[in-house]
């Protein structure tokens, strides 16, 4: 509620300044996502005249919330790669799907970094942390196929983001699940699986013209270590097969069962157990692995606190709900088409700072015009999907240099053309689709 000294009437597009706040300053480069987000809860406490008192039970509602429980997921994904990573599971992962697909040319090579990335990303929930994963393992064995470095940072990048989009346990997925009350299976049949698909075609074709695209001069050069194919042991292969058996069960008891965002945190537990059970691993060793994973993602967790914060403030003043009447004022009340694709323009170059804040962000930006124009909740999840995935891959942030870097490119010229390629054309898709398909499967 509004505070005694506050600053902005009970419904008021002067609400949404703690929101301006966050997406104009998080454009700016070299400001840490933690230091915007309390910018932006400074504004929101002094517009809406809050108190210390009023403050404090507000931290104490955002630990419960929907986004401090995303947080929570998300550390908890993160201790669950650790523990992954310390039973050398990921490492078994790539060296299969090496093994099975042969790289023995450029094309399979490509096609090598486009599986293993997409599932060991999709699997940890992290794109620098699958990336830093598979490519000391990845690149000596591409790298003799002739893949230049440029060719594997943009296929890391996209690879990589439609993992995030594809896992059923990520933190943009649950969130994305949390927003739309969609079920896993159902988000992946209309949103997920299509835009994930389009993206590894573009980037495909992508990573084809850059290895034919003399400008592109990097080569790897491997030292005498690296020119060496490490195995794995029979233990390890037990440990991936115990993992991956008891993935898919869970997963497919939590579709069977419908099981809510909260599930997640007991899968994660779960199935680090079943590591340390089958390594064997000390489970003193296991949750030492586990806290480790969890404490670098514990900066991320505040964040979604404080993003809760702001989206309270605004909700305060009735920011959104002032901002749909106009949304749906302009487009139109029965321009469902206008929403989705008005909804993916604002997220993709409109707002910055995360994919799972801008999936929130972006969706209460929309929520009242999407109800009143009647959109599919399985279009608008595609919306928030191309919202949230766009902005990483048009402007250079942390998840292109990341890729790049763990590539050992240095090639930004390679990384646009590839985030550039994917973006436009997965637009330009939700444009079409909407205008076609809307209508016939989902006729009002």
């Amino acid at each position: 509620m509004l505070g005694p000294y506050a600053l902005i009437p009970e419904e008021s597009l002067w609400a949404l300044i703690p929101l301006a706040v966050y997406i104009l300053v998080s454009f700016r480069p070299k400001v840490h996502a933690l230091t915007i987000a309390m910018i932006a809860c400074l504004f929101g406490y002094i517009l809406t005249g809050q108190t210390p008192a009023m403050t404090g039970a507000l931290v104490v509602k955002s630990l419960g919330s929907t986004l401090g429980l995303i947080g929570f997921i998300i550390m908890c994904g993160a201790g669950l790669g650790s523990v992954m990573s310390e039973a050398r599971v990921s490492h078994t992962i790539v060296y299969w799907i090496v093994k099975y697909i042969g790289v023995t040319t450029e094309k399979r090579a490509i096609l090598c970094v486009i599986v293993t990335t997409t599932l060991v990303c999709g699997l940890l929930g992290t794109l620098a942390g699958g990336c830093a994963i598979v490519a000391p393992i990845l690149i000596p064995i591409v790298a003799a196929a002739g893949l230049k470095p440029a060719t594997v940072a943009c296929l890391f990048q996209s690879s990589g983001e439609t993992g995030l989009i594809w896992g059923p346990f990520t933190g943009p997925t649950v969130a994305l699940l949390a927003i739309t009350h969609l079920s896993y299976g159902r988000m992946m049949l209309w949103a997920a699986l299509p835009y994930g698909l389009i993206w590894l075609t573009v980037i495909y074709f992508c990573g084809l013209r850059i290895q034919h695209d003399p400008s592109y001069d990097e080569r790897y050069e491997l030292d005498t270590a690296e020119q060496t194919t490490l195995g794995i042991t029979a233990q390890e292969k037990r440990v991936t097969l115990a993992f991956l058996i008891g993935f898919v069960g869970l997963l497919t008891f939590s579709m069977i069962t419908h099981q809510k965002t909260a599930f997640t945190v007991f899968v994660m537990l779960v199935l680090a157990l079943v590591i340390c059970l089958f390594k064997p691993l000390d489970m003193s060793v296991m949750f030492r692995a586990f806290a480790k994973g969890m404490g670098s993602m514990a900066g991320t967790f505040l964040l979604f606190i404080l993003l809760n914060m702001m989206l309270e403030y605004i909700n305060y003043g009735h920011g959104f709900e002032a901002l749909g009447k106009i949304l749906v004022s302009f487009a139109g009340e029965g321009s469902r088409m206008m929403v989705v694709i008005m909804g993916t323009l604002v997220g993709s170059f409109g707002v910055n700072g995360g994919a799972v804040a801008q999936l929130q962000v972006t969706h209460d930006l929309f929520a009242s015009a999407v109800e009143t124009a009647s959109v599919p909740m399985e279009f608008w999840a595609l919306a928030l999907i191309c919202g949230s995935r766009v902005t990483t891959s048009i402007y250079p942030g942390s998840n292109m240099i990341a890729p790049m870097g763990l590539a050992r490119s240095e090639s930004l010229k390679a990384m646009l053309f590839g985030g550039w390629s994917v973006s436009m054309t997965s637009i330009a898709f939700i444009v079409v689709w909407s205008w076609f398909a809307m209508p016939i499967f989902f006729p009002i």
